[in-house]
């Protein structure tokens, strides 16, 4: 029989305010895509972590052993993107490298993903309806509060 837990770390379930500077006043989309990069991230670790005889591979341990390495097994390779998040615009290669392909920086790698995802994204359309009833409802908070549209 396997042994099966879960460990979770608890905390906030809202991450609000992504994209905001200056209190709120001033919002940047740069700063959107680098907050929801973080977020992201945050996600991951709030999922938790599965400990399972598999997880925690307690055979893959015996089998290399004392003074052994791990990250060539097979086991690392089918599993660690699972658990690792892989960030698009933080740059977690060494300095050398990073130098090699250009050495940009966040902010101006942030910026060059949000005027690329302005100008090419294509939302999915809203489903039917959706548009008649945010109508409703904003004439009826109009309504409500005795604006005229």
């Amino acid at each position: 029989t396997e042994t099966r837990a879960h460990l979770y770390i608890f905390g906030a379930n809202v991450i609000y305010g992504l994209g905001m500077l200056e209190l709120g006043i001033t919002f940047d989309f740069a700063q959107l895509v680098i907050d929801n990069e973080i977020a992201e991230m945050i996600k991951q670790v709030v999922k938790g972590i599965d400990v399972c005889d598999y997880t925690m591979a307690t055979d893959v341990i015996k089998e290399v052993g004392i003074g052994g390495e791990f990250v060539t097994h097979m086991h690392t390779y089918e599993n660690f993107k699972k658990v690792q998040s892989d960030p698009k615009i933080f740059d977690r290669r060494m300095r050398e490298s990073w130098e090699a392909k250009g050495g940009k920086d966040l902010l101006e790698t942030a910026t060059e993903e949000a005027k690329y995802i302005l100008e090419n994204h294509k939302p999915d359309p809203l489903p039917a309806g959706t548009e008649k009833m945010l109508e409703d409802m904003i004439a009826e908070a109009e309504e409500e509060e005795g604006i005229k549209s």
